[in-house]
């Protein structure tokens, strides 16, 4: 800056040879930047310009084009409507959701303290990727101790919730040309993340008559050459339907047979079981360990859902396949909820007095609910047996002739969960979700003075003055 009244300062001198040289090596970068600049708009995608009103707008033409399998990817009906029916109620609608799969109880104070001392005392980096030794031990300790299985610790995978453990179990083991055996009704992801693996979904139907669990006859009669999993959840999401350990026997003496088969034992609802019913792992029958991956995790039996973590066991090979597809996606789940699980794992055998007393309120749920959907016209139901779910058969209250005041025919179940979200502001999930149109899901996760409004609400509005029946 030149100063107040002053003179210019004088620029420092430079030889002409020097002068030229700079200017060249200006005009050669420029023409340098100048070809880059044309390559870029060469390879760059065409952009249009329109003139509108004297303001110009530009617009790219993107691909949009996304990976087949992903683009064939169905959304979840259960997150669906529970979402929507949280925007509902956060729009001050008085909208009760019985459509998620969440326990009402808070997690057990034990449990939150080994959380929020985890946080104080620094556990807050990045967890191994398999999750921590400590935690990978607990488990294995707490299989051979409930389940009769034993584990070593690096046959343990720990992952961000149950779900995921699922998701990478099936994408490690199957791919293009492999079929899955589904069972119907199934849990709402099963079949989209064999699609999502490249392999094909063979859903095998079963019904009330049957307790809604697959038969060693059926699956003998679905299986082939292209056959590579079976997925089993028990109890069941989304019937509460329990396998007995006779059943589970007959299904593995299909298995043998077939070398190339394998099983994926979905044990999340393990606690959530209610007497006579008792727990197998499908792993502890002899010749299945070698073949079968098993699923758990805490979100269920200890409410923890929003910890995010669960786990796979499997041999070697398989939980060594599962960890690297979490090594190069998510890596490994919270240490913060590593260290919450160690406190649950040591609440006692089966979740020690929390998880008892949880599984108390929710067969007492269980009961209530049966008995006030038992006096409703048209509804058919068996009290499940374990989980925290009912899934009634409502064929009787939809079809032909099947048509409610104010809102029209009701054809099936989804048009009765609808009408029921519209008329009674209750959130259900229609059976189309998991593979039987027949019936609709309802969560008794919820308080008793929620439970009895939400049923108040549905007799109402399935009352013959206002709903006629086919």
């Amino acid at each position: 800056r030149r100063p107040r009244g002053g003179t210019p300062p004088s620029r420092p001198s430079m030889p002409v040879v020097g002068l030229l040289a700079t200017r060249a090596c200006a005009i050669g970068a420029a023409a340098s930047i100048a070809r880059r600049g044309a390559l870029r708009a060469a390879r760059a995608p065409v952009i249009h310009h329109r003139h509108r009103a004297g303001c110009l707008s530009t617009r790219a033409e993107v691909d949009q084009t996304l990976n087949p399998r992903v683009a064939a990817l169905r959304p979840s009906k259960t997150m669906a409507l529970t979402d929507k029916a949280r925007e509902m109620k956060e729009s001050g609608l008085p909208v009760i959701g019985l459509a998620a799969g969440e326990p009402d109880f808070d997690t057990p104070a034990e449990i939150v303290r080994a959380g929020c001392d985890a946080i104080m005392n620094g556990h807050t980096r990045y967890s191994p990727n398999t999750g921590t030794a400590a935690l990978r031990k607990a488990v294995c300790a707490k299989l051979k101790e409930e389940n009769g299985l034993e584990y070593s610790p690096s046959e343990i995978v720990l992952s961000n919730g149950a779900k995921q453990s699922v998701a990478q179990g099936v994408i490690a083991t199957c791919g293009p040309g492999d079929e899955v055996i589904v069972p119907a009704p199934y849990w709402v992801s099963y079949p989209e993340m064999c699609r999502l693996a490249g392999a094909e979904p063979v859903v095998v139907t079963t019904t009330a008559d049957e307790g809604f669990l697959l038969t060693a006859d059926k699956l003998r009669a679905t299986l082939n050459d292209k056959s590579r999993l079976l997925i089993l959840c028990s109890p069941s999401n989304p019937s509460g339907a329990v396998y007995t350990k006779e059943a589970l026997e007959a299904i593995a003496d299909v298995v043998r047979s077939h070398p190339r088969l394998l099983v994926l034992a979905d044990e999340i609802y393990e606690h959530i079981i209610y007497e006579p019913a008792k727990h197998f792992s499908f792993a502890a029958l002899p010749g299945m360990r070698e073949r079968t991956l098993t699923v758990n995790g805490f979100s269920k039996a200890f409410a923890m859902t929003g910890w995010r973590l669960g786990y796979l066991a499997a041999p070697q090979h398989f939980a060594t396949a599962t960890a690297k597809i979490q090594g190069q996606t998510t890596s490994g789940p919270s240490s913060i909820s590593q260290e919450a699980a160690m406190a649950a794992l040591s609440l006692g055998k089966f979740g020690g007095a929390p998880v008892a007393t949880m599984k108390k309120a929710f067969q007492k749920r269980r009961d209530y609910v049966c008995q006030r959907l038992a006096k409703i016209e048209g509804v058919k139901l068996a009290s499940p047996q374990g989980a925290f779910y009912v899934f009634p058969d409502v064929s009787g209250l939809v079809g032909d002739g099947c048509v409610a005041e104010g809102f029209g025919p009701i054809a099936d179940a989804d048009a009765l969960c609808e009408y029921l979200l519209e008329k009674a502001q209750v959130a259900l999930v229609p059976g189309s979700a998991f593979g039987n149109p027949e019936c609709l899901r309802i969560s008794y996760a919820a308080s008793d003075e929620t439970l009895r409004e939400a049923l108040d609400r549905i007799e109402k509005a399935l009352a013959a003055e206002v709903y006629v029946r086919g």
